[in-house]
């Protein structure tokens, strides 16, 4: 569960981080844009709080 989480949250970086590109190529307007990178940073936060900042330990008594 906690790779799929990893997986799910570096999906959701780069869908903050490609759109800005393909608006400076001119392959997506500004507004697409803005709405992918905020579904990307909601999906991002939603995921990756449950696995980042946790020990070893603390995720192998659970």
């Amino acid at each position: 569960m906690k790779n799929i989480l990893k997986i799910i949250s570096f999906a959701a970086l780069a869908l903050t981080l490609a759109p800005s590109f393909l608006v400076f190529k001119g392959s997506i307007t500004p507004e697409l844009s803005k709405t992918l990178m905020l579904i990307g940073t909601i999906v991002w936060f939603a995921t990756a709080s449950f696995w980042m900042n946790k020990s070893e330990e603390e995720t192998e008594g659970q």
